[in-house]
């Protein structure tokens, strides 16, 4: 079986673990870049979709690829799970649904931009990775100013309070592979001192055992998708009053930590071969 394990010319170190597992399972896999224009995908019998963190900059080209791709093997996750999941706005559609979210001001082309009173604001544009393009202050003027440049240059701002939790709490992180929970990570916050890390850092994190009512969202969140799906990270925070929101919902391109628990590489390649 040959599966290509799409990604980036940069650095990404789940890459070679899993490499290493798929060939102890038997699978002749293969690190593809997304946008190399020699890569023929007919020949494999999927492609994984794992880091191709460069697709912020070229969303369209990448829609276009998944597309492309799609036409002629399977991707995992599935195409209309990475057309959905690479811009945030999906998040708007589940906080219709009843799923609480992280309160955010949306402002896109013609929108005025009038923003709630916060302390704290977080700006940044609804496609992007690591905090790409984010901001952090606690000047609204500031704030407003930042969305406004997102929107000239084509983009949707989402404008949201920060959340001190998410500094003595820290971000949740449950990954699933195939459905099942594999394991969960406490991450530190991206913007606690108010820039982006580069995009080869990633930021730290350590085993968690989540509580049981982010269990309960978490798996709320994934029983709205009704694509089947090879990975996910459902990233969640508190809010001020201690329930759990949906701050994110990875299924595009999410660094798994597998190097942080033994055994995740495997359970990823279990769920991958039952897929297919």
């Amino acid at each position: 079986m040959k599966i290509a394990y799409v990604t980036w010319d940069g650095p990404d170190d789940d890459r070679e673990l899993l490499l290493t597992e798929w060939e102890r399972a038997g699978i002749d896999g293969s690190a593809v870049r997304w946008d190399d224009p020699g890569a023929d995908w007919s020949g494999f019998d999927a492609a994984v979709v794992r880091s191709p963190w460069n697709y912020v900059d070229h969303r369209q080209e990448f829609v276009g690829w998944v597309r492309r791709a799609s036409a002629v093997t399977r991707l995992l996750n599935p195409p209309a799970v990475l057309e959905r999941n690479t811009d945030k706005t999906y998040l708007r559609e589940f906080a219709e649904l009843g799923i609480p979210i992280v309160p955010t001001h949306w402002v896109g082309p013609g929108d005025a931009v009038s923003l709630p009173q916060w302390d704290d604001y977080v700006v940044k544009p609804t496609v992007s990775a690591g905090a790409r393009g984010a901001i952090r202050t606690a000047d609204v003027s500031e704030a407003a100013l930042h969305a406004k440049k997102l929107v000239a240059e084509g983009k949707v701002a989402m404008v949201q309070p920060y959340l001190d939790m998410v500094e003595a709490e820290g971000e949740t992180s449950l990954l699933y592979f195939g459905g099942e929970f594999s394991h969960a990570l406490r991450r530190d916050a991206m913007l606690a001192d108010g820039t982006a890390p580069p995009r080869s850092n990633h930021v730290r994190a350590e085993l968690r055992d989540p509580a049981p009512d982010q269990f309960e969202l978490a798996e709320r969140v994934l029983g709205m998708i009704p694509e089947p799906l090879l990975y996910a990270r459902v990233d969640l925070v508190r809010l001020p009053g201690g329930t759990p929101a949906l701050i994110e919902l990875e299924l595009t391109e999410p660094y798994l930590y597998l190097a942080a628990a033994p055994g995740t590489a495997t359970r990823l390649t279990t769920a991958l071969l039952a897929l297919l």
